[in-house]
């Protein structure tokens, strides 16, 4: 994405740990709360996030991602389902290296997901949400979910959704997407 010299900033916080990712269990639509250590570590935020102003905070509607907002500080984030986590289907709440014992390679970025979305179908509804951001005249929150918010960074830098792969994001950090001479650019990435 190019743009006129830009300043805004895109902050992206993955929501608070959950048993499941934890365990690292595949978590899409299987609405699980935050554990204790995933609610204090998302309690945290909220200094880290101290100073700053932002015209727009959305979250996805999951209670994982919308906890984590609350507890930063922003109870009043406003829902937007675009925002939920790639649909594992099949996979749902199974770990990478299960589904390799049958599937032997398998990467939610480059192989099906039997009964889910494929990247296209994330890259539309993602490209929807950075279509709505790229709108509003300042900084933006959004908290969610890993897999949806490496592809919706890779969507912000121009890229195919499939290179979300290339940033690992952990739980409970701070990413921040911006502009260096009218492009975009990643500012910051899974601070905690």
């Amino acid at each position: 994405m190019t743009t006129p010299e830009r300043q805004d900033q895109l902050f992206l916080i993955r929501h608070g740990e959950t048993e499941w990712s934890k365990s690292g269990r595949h978590t899409s639509t299987t609405d699980l709360p935050l554990t204790a250590e995933g609610e204090r570590v998302a309690a945290s935020l909220k200094e880290k996030l101290a100073g700053e102003t932002f015209e727009l905070v959305l979250t996805s509607p999951r209670q994982r991602a919308r906890r984590t907002a609350e507890l930063a500080g922003f109870g009043d984030a406003e829902v937007d389902d675009d925002l939920v986590e790639w649909d594992y289907g099949d996979y749902e709440g199974i770990t990478t290296a299960e589904i390799r014992k049958t599937v032997p390679g398998w990467t939610v970025w480059a192989d099906p997901v039997p009964n889910g979305e494929t990247p296209a179908q994330v890259a539309a509804r993602l490209d929807r949400v950075n279509a709505r951001i790229a709108a509003v005249p300042g900084d933006v929150l959004v908290f969610g979910h890993s897999h949806a918010l490496r592809a919706l960074t890779a969507r912000w830098l121009g890229l195919d959704v499939t290179e979300g792969r290339h940033f690992v994001l952990n739980t409970a950090t701070i990413s921040v997407l911006g502009w260096e001479r009218g492009s975009a650019a990643i500012h910051r990435w899974n601070n905690e």
